[in-house]
């Protein structure tokens, strides 16, 4: 997960108004299950999650006390160490797809050299991924390059493509014929945003890394082809409230939408005028933002007519919780995710095709420099549990239920209202999106 945009303050240049009525009309679309073949999934990252950490852009970023940077790494939740136990607790849910991400500094930890036992490592994360029926949805780069590469400029040196390529060539040949789903960057403009904010990229540079960014991707596409024939590729984005998105789309998407098999969205909040809580993330308080399910609705929705071409994954979506306390007004991570994925069957019922759904996470995880915002769906005390143990939150029977029912049970309504003139959305400003139920229900 990366939702930090400090753009997110531009919302306060928005106009405030009173909420309108928020009586809902009477059910209207009929809400189908989700299709066979669906992905259910679950989500993890390498330095998130793996724990010692090798040199990278945000090991030194730790180590250094960047900005964005509050809490020691300490050993993240051990992953590394742990995988089987994880991935066993997600087959429990009966979840079929597991996300994960091979750490670049950690496979080759200085130029041209490869450490074969994290190639070992990742070989077995991937054999016991197979081994419990799930499919493995790889990410080439979450977030993180290793050292060798920050001394070069990190992505605003050009030559850091070729060497990216060199690198996920070696990982992508390994994997050939797994059935892996491949993605080649995590949210690249959150990427170029913490980089501008912790590597202190001005202008120049950071449009310098988009374009190199943007060049990888198209060239990992095509290596990625050739390499593993069948293969399903993208780049996931971060959703953001319009305008904002527009640019970021702008600057990533738009320029490689012809070198996707799917696109890829992270969705977490929303904003409209009854909820301007996203100006929260502004400060890095995710847990004080006011979830949206709707919004989900109106991204599918959104990208359906951008792509028209291209099937829709929702490849991140979570709440944030303080520490792991409940939320002040009672809504449960359990809440959240069923609300969810009704708004997803609410967009397929409208012809949006969407080929799977990943929670984020499996666990809690180092949030980029906090373990305060807490997105498991296990739930692991990082600073302060030797043991690490693995609790499970009460969303973990939730999801084994949505998975088993393919959605949501017949007849669920969300708990939470849509949103009063969603920002993705101006004709909800004449009235919130009617709700539907299940036939039968």
């Amino acid at each position: 997960m990366a939702i930090r945009w400090r753009a997110a303050a531009l919302l306060l240049l928005l106009p405030l108004a009173v909420p309108g009525p928020v009586a809902q009309a009477a059910p209207a679309v009929p809400i189908p299950r989700v299709p066979a073949g669906f992905h259910w999934g679950v989500a993890t990252a390498g330095f998130q999650s793996e724990g010692a950490a090798p040199d990278s852009n945000w090991r030194r970023y730790v180590d250094g006390g960047a900005e964005t940077v509050h809490d020691p790494y300490a050993n993240a939740v051990d992953f590394r160490n742990r995988y089987a136990a994880d991935i066993a607790l997600a087959a429990d849910m009966g979840v079929n797809t597991f996300r994960l991400s091979v750490e670049w500094p950690r496979i080759e930890p200085r130029p041209g050299e490869i450490d074969q036992s994290a190639l070992a490592l990742y070989d077995d994360m991937v054999r016991e991924v197979k081994a419990a029926g799930m499919t493995p949805m790889i990410t080439l780069t979450h977030f993180t390059h290793p050292g060798w590469i920050v001394d070069r400029g990190g992505w605003t040196n050009a030559s850091t493509v070729d060497s990216w390529l060199d690198f996920s060539g070696l990982v992508v040949q390994r994997y050939a014929g797994q059935g892996a789903l491949w993605i080649t960057f995590n949210e690249p403009t959150i990427y170029r945003s913490f980089e501008e904010r912790n590597g202190r990229l001005n202008v120049f540079q950071s449009d310098a890394m988009m374009r190199n960014l943007v060049t990888a991707h198209r060239r990992g596409y095509d290596l990625i082809h050739q390499l593993d024939p069948g293969a399903k590729v993208s780049s996931n984005l971060a959703v953001k409230p319009p305008p904002l998105q527009w640019f970021d789309d702008a600057s990533f998407v738009d320029k490689v939408r012809d070198k996707l098999d799917f696109a890829g969205i992270d969705y977490y909040y929303g904003a409209s005028l009854d909820n301007l809580s996203a100006i929260h993330g502004a400060f890095d308080e995710f847990w004080k933002i006011d979830p949206q399910p709707d919004g989900l609705y109106h991204a599918l929705k959104t990208y359906h007519r951008k792509f028209p071409e291209l099937p829709l994954y929702v490849v991140e979506n979570g709440m944030p919780t303080d520490n792991g306390k409940p939320r002040a007004d009672g809504y449960s991570r359990a809440d959240h995710l069923r609300d969810h994925v009704y708004w997803l069957q609410r967009a397929i019922a409208e012809g949006v095709e969407v080929i799977g759904y990943n929670y984020w996470s499996i666990t809690d995880n180092y949030e980029w420099g906090s373990y305060r915002p807490r997105f498991g769906l296990y739930t692991v005390d990082a600073l302060t549990d030797p043991a690490l143990t693995r609790r499970p939150t009460e969303a973990v029977p939730a999801y084994r239920d949505l998975i088993s029912g393919a959605g949501v049970p017949a007849g669920y309504l969300p708990k939470r209202r849509p949103a009063w003139c969603a920002f993705a959305d101006l004709s909800t400003c004449f009235g919130p999106v009617p709700l539907a139920v299940q036939p039968g229900a």
